[in-house]
């Protein structure tokens, strides 16, 4: 029997094989968000259902800045507002180091009522401005009144820009064409391996207009690949000689596009700087054709969402 023994990794676990993962601490990848002119990490952080957690959340989301995971993703639907007061408690003392996000739901989207929950969005999370406010998703109000209330809040300085979430290609572009072009900084929907619909339409309409695809709930909803199925073998493959993990190898697959940005959420340290390992984790060719196969892209009659 080997006595050897494993090395601790980087993120507090056991790599597989007995390697570090990324045991070197690495500078956090930025890249263009779409054409705002601003660079944001590759890696962020999502917070829902972080109400579960709360001090384990603070601790975490502290953890996310000082490591360079600054885009910080909440809502104001997140537990009624608890989650934007956690992230609020978190980065009171490093506000101007995090791209901040949150969201107005679709039923709060008038323009009295939008304006009404940025304002609630703020107080909760104890700042003075939003750098993205989102649509949180499509319904019935007419585009063209929250969008009128977004370019309130932008002159009146209480938001830096806006974008939508959960938009399919037809909402996109009526979306564009009520904002005009280069309003829209980006859509946020869901992107994961098992869940690639977005890279028929979505993803290379969103860079031909310029803007940003953020991708939430980047490994599942709970079905990330179990170790011993056919996707799951795949890739501890090439996680092994990687020296890496699945999941990091899973992520960097989605980060390979050059508008892409994620945001897993967690609130475990380790995952997070297990989520932050893959932000430099760049695949070959070979690879990424081994996971397409594996995890083909399938189109769907509507767009998935959470």
């Amino acid at each position: 029997m080997s006595t050897k023994k494993a090395k601790k990794s980087f993120f507090g676990g056991f790599a597989p094989g007995g390697f570090s993962c990324y045991p070197m601490r690495m500078e956090m990848p930025r890249r263009p968000f779409g054409s705002t002119g601003v660079e944001v990490p590759i890696v962020g952080i999502g917070t829902w259902m972080m109400e579960r957690d709360g001090d384990k959340a603070v601790e975490t989301l502290r953890r996310a800045v000082d490591e360079g995971a600054t885009h910080i993703d909440t809502a104001e639907m997140y537990g009624s507002g608890e989650v934007e007061r956690i992230v609020g408690k978190a980065i009171h003392d490093a506000r101007d180091r995090v791209f901040l996000v949150s969201k107005v739901m679709p039923s709060n989207a008038t323009y009295d009522g939008t304006i009404r929950a940025c304002e609630r969005s703020l107080k909760n999370l104890g700042t003075d401005r939003l750098d993205l406010y989102l649509l949180h998703w499509r319904e019935s109000t007419p585009l063209a009144e929250s969008f009128r209330a977004f370019d309130k809040l932008v002159a009146d300085g209480k938001i830096l820009r806006f974008g939508v979430s959960n938009f399919d290609i037809g909402d996109m572009e009526e979306a564009e064409r009520v904002a005009g072009k280069g309003r829209i900084a980006c859509n946020q929907v869901l992107y994961h391996l098992q869940e690639r619909m977005i890279e028929f339409d979505i993803i290379p309409w969103c860079e031909r207009h310029g803007m940003a695809v953020v991708a939430y709930s980047p490994y599942g909803q709970g079905d990330f690949p179990s170790p011993h199925s056919p996707g799951g073998w795949r890739l501890r493959e090439i996680a092994e000689s990687r020296k890496a993990t699945p999941r990091q190898v899973a992520l960097a697959f989605l980060l390979r596009q050059k508008n892409i940005f994620a945001i897993p959420k967690t609130s475990n340290v380790d995952r997070l700087l297990e989520n932050i390992g893959a932000a430099n984790l760049r695949l070959n060719d070979e690879e990424i054709r081994a996971i397409d196969a594996t995890f083909p892209a399938l189109r769907r009659d509507s767009l998935p969402m959470l």
